[in-house]
């Protein structure tokens, strides 16, 4: 799907620092981090990584770049290519409140998000592509501290699945073409002693054997569900 207007903000999303450090562990190396943890869900890489870093000083980084939005969800790497899913509040820095406080509360949004998938070049860091998914108001509320984008897609080398919550499962080509989309309805995810309280949709998917695996643990109406990978079918 072709890339629609940019936003008029670009800033540091949250989900920038996470690409520093899976860049500096996988950069010399052929190791894919196909998924949330990695191969095997191990939270473990065969490739050596440095154990510090300071970005300030450039100290075992290699490149910074800059990720448009908000996002929670952590990047991919396939071969050569990183990718990374954000949402874009155009016009506006999304309202996040940072520190230690004991507020369950959630923030509402009025205002129409974008939700994007970018391509990175490994060795370099340049945004190859920047693919524009979805424009809407966000159908659910987010903790302060939250995203609406904090679910890490997932790859199988042919095929990129992200979920963005009440938006929707996605499907995209590896150059970020949209394949299929299934709506899942109102994703209304949180506290459960107090319901009221939305926190915003976290579990990410995962693909095995032509399947998308889905565990979605929400207020009401849980539910864990398959779909093919190549067009959606549930």
């Amino acid at each position: 799907m072709s890339t629609k207007r940019k936003p008029r903000i670009s800033f540091r999303a949250l989900v920038g620092c996470f690409c520093l450090i899976v860049q500096t562990a996988l950069a010399a190396s052929t190791v894919n981090w196909p998924q949330f943890r990695g191969p095997h869900a191990s939270g473990v890489s065969e490739a050596a990584a440095a154990i510090t870093w300071n970005v300030d000083s450039g100290e075992n980084v290699r490149w910074q770049q800059a990720i448009p939005g908000l996002g929670h969800a952590c990047p991919i790497v396939w071969q050569d290519r990183i990718y990374v899913a954000t949402v874009v509040k155009p016009g506006d820095k999304p309202k996040l409140r940072l520190g230690l406080y004991g507020d369950v509360n959630s923030y509402k949004e009025k205002e129409a998000h974008q939700w994007r998938l970018l391509c990175l070049q490994k060795s370099s860091g340049r945004i190859l592509w920047d693919k524009f998914a979805l424009e809407a108001v966000p159908r659910s509320e987010r903790h302060t501290k939250a995203s609406h984008c904090n679910s890490t897609p997932a790859t199988d080398g042919q095929h990129i699945v992200a979920l963005f919550g009440s938006e929707g499962l996605f499907c995209f080509d590896m150059d970020g073409r949209q394949l299929w989309r299934k709506d899942l309805g109102r994703m209304k995810a949180g506290w459960y002693p107090m319901t009221d309280a939305e926190w915003g949709f976290g579990s990410s998917p995962v693909l095995y054997e032509g399947k998308v695996l889905l565990q979605c643990d929400v207020q009401s109406e849980q539910f864990v569900a398959a779909f093919d990978v190549k067009d959606g079918h549930e």
